[in-house]
């Protein structure tokens, strides 16, 4: 298949990229290269620097390839700073995803992956969370993907824009080229493999408190390679739907810290402070419905796995992109 990718140039994208590439598919990524890294696209790929606010430059890029589908994962992704810029998170996870789903009606573009997020459901009332969990986001950045997933079955009733979101928390993990490298670097992975490197004094533990077995939060790690699969796949669905990823176990903070203490030989020092507002004790994310509709199985679910490779990344990589 042609897959236009949008947000290439990012982590997910990168890698989605790479596989795609090893599976023999076409890839043209499109990306303005604000938050991701030239040098994370794939050499196979064909590049196209663009602004998703330009609906023009889109159609442009679009006709150019005439794609079997989109792959969307260009978006503003940190809940913090959309509490603070609510604007920004609107307008580019909303607005400019308008101008792409425009681009492909135009172009007759009829199928789109699109990479949602489990934030749509805000604090779960039960776990792991499935697909009738009904959505409850408290942020605007999950808001902003609720919004883009409602008018995506708006298209599809109207144009005929066949879609599937894949809602899923925390992408972890790297292949043997592309990692993760995120400027600042908010993700507990990267940051705690950081301490490890010497590049930072330490990390922070915000909540020791919680109703976890260890006091600390539990948060639904998927390696990065699995969430690729999970995207090729759904190229491959019959109709439009909702798919939730997750590993339905999840680990805590102190978890992530140890086992990166025992794979990196490493001391990582830890800094204790309190919750941070909004943050639930558990996020888990419920996979029966991909594993049973698309034949989805992850293969990398420990944690052990995750981290090795992380950690192998960042050593080969210690400045991430940066040349």
């Amino acid at each position: 298949m042609k897959i236009f990718l949008t947000g290439g140039a990012g982590y997910i994208g990168s890698v989605c990229t790479e596989q795609l590439l090893d599976e023999g598919h076409e890839v043209a990524v499109f990306d303005n290269l604000s938050e991701g890294h030239r040098r994370a696209v794939d050499s196979r790929a064909k590049f196209v620097e663009g602004e998703l606010a330009d609906r023009h430059q889109i159609e442009a890029a679009l006709s150019a390839m005439q794609p079997d589908a989109v792959m969307h994962f260009a978006a503003n992704a940190l809940v913090g700073e959309s509490m603070q810029d609510p604007s920004k998170y609107f307008r580019n996870n909303i607005c400019n995803g308008l101008n792409l789903l425009d681009a492909m009606v135009a172009a007759c573009v009829r199928r789109i992956v699109f990479s949602s997020t489990c934030a749509i459901f805000g604090p779960p009332e039960r776990l792991p969370i499935d697909e009738t969990a009904l959505p409850g986001p408290i942020s605007p950045y999950g808001e902003s993907k609720l919004a883009f997933e409602k008018i995506l079955r708006w298209y599809d009733e109207i144009y005929g824009v066949k879609f599937v979101c894949l809602r899923y928390f925390n992408a972890a993990g790297a292949t043997e080229k592309f990692g993760e490298d995120h400027r600042p670097e908010t993700h507990l992975i990267p940051t705690v493999l950081k301490v490890a490197l010497g590049q930072r004094p330490s990390v922070e533990i915000f909540g020791t408190d919680y109703d976890t077995p260890d006091g600390t939060c539990i948060r639904d790690y998927i390696h990065i390679v699995d969430l690729a699969r999970a995207h090729i796949l759904a190229l491959r669905a019959n109709a439009s739907g909702f798919y939730n990823l997750g590993t339905g176990g999840g680990s805590s903070v102190r978890e992530v810290i140890e086992t990166s203490r025992k794979i990196t030989g490493r001391k990582i020092e830890t800094i204790e402070k309190p919750r941070r507002l909004g943050d639930p004790a558990r996020l888990i994310a419920s996979s029966e419905k991909i594993k049973k509709e698309l034949g989805w199985q992850p293969q990398f679910q420990s944690l052990d796995a995750i981290i090795e490779c992380a950690w192998n990344w960042h050593q080969k990589f210690p400045d991430g992109y940066e040349e």
